[in-house]
């Protein structure tokens, strides 16, 4: 009997288990092996210890291209070019490397710009040209950045429109407050809900991206809702955790959809976004 037809013997057999192990106990030690160097690397060499920021694989990249096709009805083409304006966006990657070098909070931040999913933030700005976007969960102020460079450029062509940037810390958002961007921004200290209730502007694109326990993100979607302009779009930066904007879009009759990113060389699994329109 020749090693192939042993190998279909023992499968039939309750040995099958006990001979698949080796194969299956190295498969897992390389997985966990290289899981390790990846955590032991960024351990050494990054300051982060929440929000963390990384590099997308081409592959997510590519996927993320097309989920924000989909959503905003866009060709994939001019979605593409919006990853790449951001991309190459220099004076806006100069600022952030120089803000975070004389931050206060610098030893807790590293100064590589990598923007991940949020360039799929990016492109739906681009692609929406929303008049008031409503952001809350600042820390830093990368996002709040990544979306003012998008408005920037609407405005540019004849479509303004502002960012309301909501934190409850009084120091979130030191990234935000240089111009051009703080041009488009209004950070607004304080609870997000009572600050969404307070808001007398109708919202366009709406943004979860603060304390992300399911009961604070279904009060928040609950507190915008009626504050929504007609056709708004809603996102979640917590859609790989729970189900409460797939839950809301399904209430309120909106399409849902959900993208999760996949992060190069990193031990964090990633986050992602979820849209609901």
């Amino acid at each position: 009997m020749d090693a192939t037809k042993l190998r279909r013997a023992i499968a039939r057999t309750p040995l099958a288990p006990v001979a698949a192990f080796p194969k299956r106990l190295v498969r897992v030690a390389r997985h966990d092996t290289r899981l390790l160097k990846v955590s032991a690397r960024w351990l050494v060499t990054s300051r982060e210890h929440h929000n963390y920021t990384y590099d997308l694989t081409w592959l997510s990249k590519s996927h993320l291209a097309w989920f924000v096709s989909v959503v905003c009805d866009t060709p994939v083409k001019q979605v593409k070019a919006y990853f790449q304006e951001i991309e190459g966006d220099d004076t806006l990657r100069r600022h952030i490397e120089q803000a975070t070098r004389g931050a206060a909070r610098r030893g807790l931040a590293d100064r590589q710009v990598r923007y991940a999913r949020r360039v799929g933030w990016y492109a739906i700005v681009r692609a929406r040209k929303p008049q008031h976007i409503v952001e809350t969960g600042v820390d830093k102020g990368l996002g709040s950045c990544v979306l003012a460079a998008a408005l920037l450029r609407n405005t540019a062509e004849g479509d303004p429109g502002r960012v309301s940037s909501l934190d409850i810390n009084p120091e979130a958002g030191y990234l935000a407050r240089t111009a051009p961007w703080s041009q488009v921004v209004d950070l607004v200290i304080g609870d997000s809900i009572a600050s969404i209730q307070a808001m007398d502007r109708p919202v366009d694109l709406f943004l979860h991206d603060s304390d992300h326990s399911k009961a604070h993100e279904k009060r928040e979607f609950d507190a915008v809702e009626p504050k929504l302009a007609p056709g708004a779009m809603l996102l979640t930066d917590n859609v790989t955790a729970t189900n409460v904007l797939a839950d809301h879009a399904e209430r309120t009759g909106r399409r849902f959809l959900a993208y999760r990113e996949t992060p190069i060389n990193h031990w964090y699994p990633g986050d992602g976004i979820g849209v609901a329109w």
